[in-house]
């Protein structure tokens, strides 16, 4: 699997040139890249905030793992979301981070990924600021988008980042009652953020617990469901593995619908090696979630 890395350094820092990447952290030519999304279908992947280099190579490649796209590509895309000192205050700058990797990830992919057959993006926590700054900046349309467990604030897809999402086809979110940094950090973040940098301070809910606020973005295109059961406790870690899959990960198959609010976890749907691991079921599901939309 191949990375963007916008990071300047593996710990901390702001954003540097655009690097390519493997999974081992082993720095690779842009025509391998180049080479390797031509005539595919791809899926940009991103992290989000507090994610320092590594854990976001290890994360991303192994979420991948549990993907089921057929042919499509999966590039994960690195940014330096990792908290520079006390990290609730701030999320509020990581998100100006944010912002500058999108704009130097959109000017990369315009120039280098013309022979990709679609584009698609996923993302978690504040890493959703930076993918729909990413998609405002591209010359073509996306493809799907999925925002997992969203840092920002529950109007964005129809005021800042309008424009944003009136580019992809379909967009797909994931929410959670029972994140608890959403509940708590965001607030706190989004009030400063409010006074010095952007959101809309004091009233408005992160996406990633509440899902998206109507009035919904012209033309519709948001996926209905989004909200994970209550039941299943979906942290804000819960969506990405936390540590390594091994060579032949189990994964999910793909959701024949998606879970009513009362179903208790682990889902019925769940293959037998996912139900016995508490750290793996929950990504797996995500993972389905994205198997599942890619159509």
């Amino acid at each position: 699997m191949y990375f963007l890395n916008a990071r300047a350094l593996p710990i901390g820092g702001g954003v540097g040139p655009l690097k390519v990447l493997d999974d081992t952290n082993a720095v690779h030519p842009v025509s391998d890249l180049v080479s390797a999304v031509h005539g595919h279908d791809v899926l940009l992947v991103t992290h989000g905030f507090n994610v320092n280099q590594m854990d976001g190579l290890q994360g991303l490649s192994n979420w991948a793992k549990l993907l089921n796209l057929g042919s499509a590509v999966c590039v994960g895309m690195l940014w330096p979301g990792d908290a520079r000192w006390i990290h609730v205050v701030d999320y509020p700058v990581e998100g100006n981070e944010a912002m500058s990797a999108g704009n130097a990830l959109a000017s990369f992919i315009n120039a280098n990924f013309s022979g990709a057959l679609s584009l698609s993006f996923a993302s978690h926590s504040l890493g959703a600021r930076m993918v729909l700054q990413t998609i405002a900046g591209l010359s073509r349309s996306v493809r799907g988008l999925l925002l997992m467990a969203g840092a920002i604030d529950n109007t964005c897809l129809s005021s800042e980042y309008a424009a944003a999402a009136s580019k992809v086809q379909s967009i797909s979110l994931l929410a959670s009652h029972s994140d608890d940094v959403l509940e708590w950090a965001f607030p706190s973040g989004n009030f400063v953020s409010g006074l010095f940098s952007r959101g809309v301070p004091y009233i408005h809910e992160a996406m990633g617990r509440e899902g998206p606020a109507e009035p919904y973005p012209s033309p519709d295109n948001i996926h209905a469901d989004w909200q994970i059961p209550d039941g299943w406790n979906f942290g804000h870690g819960s969506y990405l593995p936390p540590s390594p899959l091994g060579p032949n990960p189990v994964r999910y198959p793909a959701l024949p619908s998606f879970p009513p609010p009362d179903m208790a976890p682990p889902p019925d749907f769940a293959p037998a090696e996912l139900k016995a691991n508490a750290t793996l079921w929950q990504p797996g599901f995500s993972a389905a979630v994205q198997t599942s939309r890619w159509s």
